[in-house]
This record gives structure tokens, C-alpha cells and sequence, in this order.
């Protein structure tokens, strides 16, 4: 009886090794003899990802507890730029503290009689003003490190001046500019001091957060443009 010449032969295309059956040539054949052989590394623990088409993605590493951000500044940033990078680092996380303890300040203040308005007022100063100081001056910041990009560092001095400019005005809190007292400024601290002490405390507690944000900030944008210009 003949033999089927398309029957399919029963070869196994997961096992390991060549045999002499089979169709898979050797590593040494292909390529040459000293060709090397490729492996896909498994570990997916690394800070970035490389798509299929080209697109660098980051990892989530940041807070730790709840990774909503990727921040490696002791692997990313050169060793001489990052006790600069950590002072801008200090000074987003002293804003976010800043318009925090704004919304407890004005919480009270609320609950004393001064409306709902301005406490709905400090949760936006606050819900706008994190992620927007993230994306407009440190993340811009941040690469400008990483990469000595000069597009990138003169798109944080320009929002790094709004970020400034928002301070003083926080820690001022003049009536024209902010409705009632939905941030603990001076004015706003002096005012309420007349009505409740408790209230005042807070207001000047904020009041002392928003100036040294405004205090830091003003220094680290000096140092940064000196870095900028070669004098760091």
C-alpha cells in the first residue's frame, strides 16, 4: 500500500531539542555559527515599557501605596542635577499641602457660618491646582533634567512664574481676585479673627504655608536658572 504524500507528519513544534527528523535548523545554521540567540526578558518590573510600535510608556511608581504617577529621581535624573530636582519635588508637595490644608482651613470657616460657596470654591482651587502644577512646571521640569531639553526648561520657567505668581496671591488673598474667603491669605486671616478666633488660627496658619511656598518657590527658580545657565 502507498503512502499518503500529504499526510502531515507527526512532528511536536514545542519540543526543545533538534533532532535529526526535525524541519527546525539548528541555531549554529542559521545565521552562522557563532550566531547569538535572542531572549525576550519576562521581567515586566522596569520603570518603562517599550510598545510594539515605538511608544515609550512609564511606569506607575508613584506614592507607593496608590501609583498615580512615575517618579525615579535617583535613576533617572544625572547625579549632579538631583538635589535640584528634589527642592522642585519639595516644592510641588508643599503646594499640594498648601491647597490641602486650605480646604481643612476653609472647611472650618465654613462650618462657622461662611457658606458653603467658598468650601466647594477650596476643593477646586485644590482638584485643579495639583495635577495642573504637575503638568504644566514639574513634569516639564523633570524631563528638562533628564534630558537637557532647553524647550522643556524654558516651559517651566514660564509656568513656574504662574505657579509663583498663584502663591503670593494665595497668601495675600485679596477679595477682588478670590471670592469671600476661599483661601487663607492675610486678609482673609484678619477678617475672620474678628468672628472667630478658631477660624483665624487656621486662616493664619494658611496664611504662613502660602508664604513659605512663596519663599521656596522664589529660590528654587533661582537655583534652577542658574543651573540653567552653567553657574550650578
Amino acid at each position: 500500500m502507498e503512502t499518503n504524500p500529504f499526510a502531515a507528519e507527526d512532528v511536536n513544534p514545542f519540543a526543545s531539542g533538534v533532532g535529526p527528523d526535525s524541519k527546525v535548523p539548528p541555531a549554529d545554521v542559521v545565521g552562522g555559527k557563532n550566531a547569538a540567540i535572542a531572549t525576550i526578558p519576562l521581567d515586566t518590573t522596569g520603570f518603562v515599557e517599550t510598545c510594539a510600535a515605538g511608544v515609550v510608556v512609564e511606569e506607575k511608581n508613584w506614592p507607593p501605596f496608590f501609583p498615580i504617577i512615575h517618579h525615579d529621581i535617583a535613576k533617572e535624573i544625572p547625579l549632579h542635577a538631583q538635589k535640584l530636582q528634589y527642592l522642585a519635588f519639595a516644592s510641588w508637595l508643599g503646594l499640594v499641602l498648601c491647597l490641602v490644608f486650605n480646604i481643612i482651613a476653609v472647611l472650618v470657616c465654613s462650618l462657622q457660618g461662611g457658606g458653603i460657596t467658598i468650601f466647594l470654591l477650596a476643593i477646586i482651587y485644590a482638584l485643579s491646582g495639583c495635577p495642573l502644577s504637575y503638568i504644566l512646571w514639574y513634569r516639564p521640569l523633570y524631563r528638562a533634567m533628564r534630558t537637557d531639553s532647553a524647550l522643556k526648561f524654558g516651559w517651566f520657567f514660564l509656568f513656574y512664574m504662574v505657579h509663583i505668581g498663584f502663591c503670593v496671591l494665595a497668601a495675600i488673598a485679596p477679595p477682588i481676585v478670590f471670592k469671600g474667603k476661599s483661601l487663607t491669605g492675610i486678609l482673609a486671616a484678619i477678617d475672620t479673627l474678628s468672628d472667630s478666633a478658631l477660624v483665624g488660627v487656621f486662616y493664619i496658619m494658611g496664611f504662613a504655608s502660602f508664604t513659605l511656598e512663596s519663599l521656596l518657590s522664589v529660590w528654587v527658580i533661582q537655583r534652577i536658572y542658574m543651573y540653567f545657565r552653567g553657574q550650578e
